[in-house]
């Protein structure tokens, strides 16, 4: 039955004998401007996503659409070079894919990234946020429907989905390397349209710190296999409304690009001491 273990346990063997039985332990999703964090992979083995039995397919810009095996400061790594989103046409149960993949190779701990818009005004376009906790009023899971006990209880609990054990290690590194993370809440828009001036402020009084349209899906996949995680965001634009100006995917990709290398710096440090 799709969705259950055996399903994805085609993606998992392909993909093993793909890699010569690689074992990673450390999972890894990059988000918009982090592709040199993925090209510094010592050792590559990379697996395009349309080649995977019962997988999906990348669509949105500038994802890469592969996997890319190998070592980064020290851990053996399973990095996903582009992600899947519910705007992308898919269901949400379809997005359990990758962390239950990663699940089935072996993958201990995973971190994720995105680009997001900033709805806390304190924050500026380049800055680095790490994920406290997430609010998703969108109704529908990605864990609905039958239950698979091989990956998870029917009901599971999410007050660490966002690992305080994780997110000291990064602290200290932030301290390291002498730069401000700020610590918030992400919250879960659909997309692919931006939000609205009204959504974001709903948003902010919510308790929002930042809006984005990926993410949550898998970190709840995550909290249901027992995978802790780290989640950051790199704040690429102001939220709609806050300035008078219109939002645009270029302005995203520009500015994800820009504080690319020194977020790609900063987070080898945090893989280097998980």
């Amino acid at each position: 039955m799709k969705y259950d273990k055996i399903y994805y346990t085609a993606s998992a063997e392909y993909l093993k004998a793909r890699t010569g039985g690689f074992e990673p332990e450390l999972g890894m999703i990059l988000g918009t401007g982090l592709g040199g964090l993925a090209a510094q992979i010592e050792d590559p083995v990379e697996v395009l996503y349309r080649d995977i039995p019962n997988f999906l397919v990348s669509t949105a810009p500038d994802h890469a659409g592969k996997f890319i095996f190998g070592t980064l400061c020290g851990k053996k790594i399973m990095c996903m070079s582009g992600r899947f989103h519910f705007y992308e046409g898919y269901d949400y149960q379809d997005l359990v894919a990758p962390v239950r993949v990663m699940k089935l190779m072996g993958v201990k701990k995973l971190i994720v990234t995105n680009a997001a818009g900033a709805v806390n005004e304190s924050y500026r376009p380049g800055d680095l946020m790490m994920i406290k906790d997430h609010i998703k009023m969108t109704g529908a899971s990605p864990l609905c429907g039958p239950n698979d006990e091989a990956f998870g209880p029917r009901f599971f609990d999410m007050t660490d989905a966002y690992s305080k054990e994780m997110r000291s290690v990064a602290r200290e590194c932030a301290k390291r390397h002498e730069i401000k993370v700020h610590e918030g809440v992400y919250f879960f828009f659909t997309g692919p349209q931006f939000e609205t001036p009204a959504e974001v402020r709903a948003a902010r009084i919510l308790g929002g710190d930042a809006v984005g349209m990926s993410t949550v899906t898998e970190v709840l996949t995550a909290a249901h296999c027992g995978i802790p995680v780290l989640g950051f965001s790199m704040i690429s634009n102001m939220g709609a409304g806050i300035l008078d100006q219109p939002l645009s995917g270029e302005e995203v990709t520009e500015i994800a690009q820009k504080a690319g290398p020194m977020f790609a710096e900063y987070l080898a440090d945090v893989i280097r001491s998980l």
